[in-house]
């Protein structure tokens, strides 16, 4: 007999595998000796009470022989000679799951990478912690696995009706994650694991017989008509393809101004832009798990945070839980920081972008006040990103040292005149933030952070530090789709896809789009 069994334990309870079929046995009114085993299903944590539970969903076996959890590994075939090809411009999230995706159904996927391998692109990063050096085509965002390679590992989304969550999962089980992703409320891999996935899934597409080209920066589209024949890279090649998916990813300014000068349509697109902010790991907890000391049995605490300010949404962004803050630009003289943790979040620091939504008009205003050209194209708002980068780099001093101050500072208008600990390796320098950010940003968060304070009672405090600048949140430009073929309005073999295009936000949700158009693709083919 099986049987799903609802039960909420305490901490140590839930990480006790006798004291988990104690618990099953009690409900079902059996002995232990009954339950043959056990495999869990969901699994979340309860800390709104003094006490924390962990609510766990089982499948358990009784007297019956045990089977492990039941999952038939998606099948791939050989597609070196087939007789579609379709050109996968990107290889993060939507451009691999696109890929996948594309071989199952027997069509040959040509991958085309700007950036360099997951290993080869672990020394640039290195070289840019270490010397403040930014290789434009081999940094946190641009690379093999794209900016989710190094961004935390984060499987977590609300976006439950653009595709299929649970194959996603699935499949990152499959390529080598741990089966926690599959059952736990809030999944997450770690910034240490994720290449080995994603190196997993690029020799399978190899092995399947598609193309995976790195340092393949495409530099121009081929179109006749309303087709697309294929692309020109960097390199001098061309490459062509029945189809083309673009999947580039949200800093791919380059992209979004070759689309601009061949008349391509585009849309500036609202986005947010703030800091990151730091505390210590150990308030986080104490706050969260209403402790001194957190459980053992217990993972490093997160938090969610929202706050409608002067009509803004204020809210936070990507949050680590034991995790580092690392520069993520892209380019010479800007600033820009994300986040990311390891798969046991045993970094003593915890931190989280703390965002403000940004519309056209807030960029128009801006310019306004610097007494600069209003750019009424598509681009306004990456153009409005790129000015706050700027700004960022030159009040840190240059190399990639961050502009920063204590949290408080920053509410009463105080320049701090010293800074904690930080896990940020390029450094920080204690500046004024409101003179780097614009000032609907500055007042924002301020309010922001001590209604937040109000909520989580010792988060507003002088141990935590913002540091500037959280601006790559999403992409400042949506390419437009229609919506019944996912293509571009003017090219019908053309299909924007992913977080650069406007329609992810985050590793599955890219997925998942990116398996949404290699199936409009498929069904167009048949």
């Amino acid at each position: 007999m099986q049987k799903d069994i609802s039960l909420k334990l305490s901490p140590a309870e839930a990480a006790d595998d006798a004291a988990i079929k104690q618990f099953i046995a009690r409900s079902l009114g059996k002995t232990e000796t009954d339950i043959t085993g056990y495999y869990k299903q969901k699994q979340s944590i309860d800390a709104r009470g003094r006490q924390v539970w962990i609510n766990l969903a089982v499948k358990a076996f009784v007297d019956e022989p045990f089977h492990q959890r039941a999952i038939s590994p998606v099948q791939f075939i050989e597609v070196s000679k087939a007789n579609k090809r379709v050109i996968i411009i990107g290889a993060g999230p939507a451009g691999l799951f696109a890929a996948l995706k594309l071989i199952e159904a027997g069509i040959q996927p040509i991958v085309l990478e700007r950036g360099k391998d997951v290993k080869s692109r672990r020394r640039d990063l290195a070289q840019l912690n270490r010397e403040g050096i930014v290789n434009p085509e081999s940094n946190y965002c641009f690379g093999e696995g794209g900016a989710g390679t190094y961004s935390d590992g984060k499987l977590y989304t609300r976006s439950s009706k653009r595709g299929d969550i649970h194959r996603i999962l699935n499949l990152f089980f499959q390529f080598g994650a741990d089966e926690s992703v599959l059952y736990e409320a809030h999944p997450h891999i770690g910034t240490n694991k994720l290449p080995h996935i994603i190196t997993a899934i690029r020799e399978q597409i190899l092995k399947s017989g598609g193309v995976f080209l790195f340092e393949k920066k495409v530099t121009d589209f081929i179109i006749e008509g309303d087709e697309l024949k294929g692309v020109k890279t960097a390199d001098g090649d061309t490459i062509k393809g029945d189809a083309a998916i673009l999947a580039t990813g949200h800093s791919a300014r380059d992209i979004f101004e070759l689309l601009h000068e061949k008349q391509l349509l585009i849309e500036a697109k609202p986005f947010a832009l703030g800091v990151r902010i730091e505390h210590p790991q150990s308030l986080i907890d104490t706050i969260q798990y209403h402790c001194q000391v957190r459980d053992p049995n217990l993972p490093p605490a997160s938090y969610g945070l929202v706050e409608q300010v002067d009509e803004k949404g204020v809210f936070s962004f990507c949050m680590c839980p034991g995790g580092i803050i690392a520069p993520a630009a892209t380019d010479k003289e800007e600033l820009v920081v994300n986040g990311w943790s390891p798969s046991k979040r045993n970094n003593p620091f915890a931190n989280s972008g703390m965002v403000v939504q940004v519309e056209k008009t807030d960029a128009i205003n801006f310019f306004k006040k610097e007494n600069s050209k209003i750019d009424s194209s598509p681009l306004l708002l990456m153009h409005f990103q790129q000015a706050i980068e700027k700004a960022a780099f030159y009040a840190g001093g240059g190399k990639l040292v961050a502009p920063a101050q204590r949290m408080v500072d920053f509410c009463t208008h105080k320049v701090s005149t010293n800074l904690p600990d930080c896990s940020y390796l390029p450094g920080v320098h204690s500046v004024d933030i409101k003179n780097v950010l614009p000032d609907f940003i500055s007042r924002s968060l301020q309010k922001g952070f001590m209604a937040f304070g109000k909520k989580m009672r010792g988060y507003y405090t002088n141990e935590a530090m913002i540091v500037a600048t959280e601006s790559r949140t999403s992409s400042p430009v949506r390419i437009p789709r229609n919506a019944d073929t996912l293509t571009h309005p003017q090219v019908n073999n053309l299909y924007p896809c992913g977080e650069g295009a406007g329609y992810a936000g985050g590793i599955v949700s890219a997925a998942m789009d990116g398996e949404r158009v290699a199936d409009m693709i498929i069904k167009k083919e048949r």
